[in-house]
């Protein structure tokens, strides 16, 4: 799942160097991911009205089912 969101991450902004994704697990077994990229790139990762955000966010959350895992995307500055 980290993988995969910082692959679907790199695609979308202009500076791939830039991403980066941190995975921590809560004590309930989530697994969160936080996505970083550089300052210029956060528009493009969020998207018009956050519909970008929630298309990563749904992607990932599908990959997770199939590993029968939680899991939370978030955007971090």
């Amino acid at each position: 799942m980290r993988e995969l969101l910082e692959f679907l991450a790199r695609q979308l902004v202009e500076s791939p160097d830039g991403v980066a994704v941190e995975q921590f697990e809560e004590d309930d077994g989530t697994v969160v991911l936080e996505l970083s990229v550089a300052e210029d790139d956060y528009g493009r990762v969020i998207g018009r009205g956050g519909r970008t955000a929630n298309a990563l966010r749904t992607v990932v959350k599908a990959a997770a089912v199939r590993a029968e895992r939680r899991v939370l995307v978030d955007i971090v500055d």
